[in-house]
């Protein structure tokens, strides 16, 4: 791992790492905002997942988020949205393929080489960062932003002994139901649907045990709310199986980052005040 960017910022420091991942084939790089308080110890670390066609820098530039971490005193890892490098299949599909890996474990050829972002956010990525940052692994939280906000819900769900907190801007909640979604999995994971459900927010509600509590925040401006995102199907499978899920629709805001930023310090406390009760 080769430390690529170092900067000071609120007290702490904004850190950006390359290294070669077994898991995806390829040179991948994270970014990594260590607060003030991790000079005296081990901190909560949260993780990061952006959305379609950005890359670790799109959070760390905009969203605003050190302020609010040095002050609840976390870590906020966030990787890259898909394998990367001249090797590594892509698409002319901006909604597809390189810097839309949807956060899972592709099955079909060519793309199941490279394209295990599932793997690679719940087990490569945290080993990486358990053995190099001073971090307590065991009070960790995911949220995320569109697809980001897709994949910090579905791998919450599927792993509440690794994740103590969820969140999500504009989470694309029912991907077998939007053409984002259908398109990716088809591609992805192939055209038997049984597949696609361990990756669809909506569905995996139903097999929930452990019930971690959701905070959702949505524009009602966002151009994507009715035909990709369609919070209400998330908001309908919450009601319907008894999961507790806050909603929050923001009028007037969009998909932009300047939404974000307008309520990352809401996000960063939810994961703050749970984590730090463990």
């Amino acid at each position: 791992m080769q430390q690529i960017a170092s900067n000071k910022v609120f007290g702490g420091w904004q850190k950006r790492y390359r290294h070669q991942s077994q898991v995806l084939a390829c040179e991948m790089v994270f970014s990594v905002f260590l607060p003030p308080q991790a000079e005296q110890g081990a901190v909560p670390v949260l993780y990061w997942l952006s959305g379609l066609t950005c890359d670790d820098q799109n959070f760390v530039t905009k969203a605003g988020a050190q302020r609010y971490a040095a002050q609840y005193g976390v870590a906020i890892v966030a990787p890259d949205t898909s394998p990367r490098g001249d090797d590594v299949p892509d698409d002319d599909d901006w909604a597809f393929a390189k810097g839309a890996g949807f956060y899972l474990n592709a099955t079909e050829e060519p793309w199941s080489k490279n394209y295990q972002m599932y793997d690679y956010i719940v087990e490569e990525l945290p080993a990486l960062i358990a053995g190099s940052q001073p971090v307590d692994g065991s009070r960790s939280g995911i949220f995320g932003h569109s697809m980001g906000g897709h994949g910090a819900l579905t791998i919450a769900l599927k792993n509440t002994d690794r994740y103590h907190s969820v969140s999500a801007f504009s989470p694309i909640c029912a991907p077998m139901q939007c053409p984002w979604g259908e398109n990716a999995f088809t591609h992805y994971l192939g055209t038997d649907q049984s597949r696609w459900q361990n990756y669809d927010t909506s569905a995996l509600i139903a097999q929930a045990v452990k019930k971690l509590p959701l905070l959702i925040d949505q524009g009602d401006a966002d151009d994507f709310l009715s035909t990709q995102l369609k919070p209400e199907l998330l908001q309908a499978a919450c009601d319907d199986h008894g999961y507790p899920l806050t909603l929050r629709m923001q009028p007037g805001y969009d998909h932009s980052y300047y939404f974000i930023s307008s309520f990352i310090g809401d996000h960063i406390k939810h994961h703050a005040d749970i984590l730090s009760g463990l």
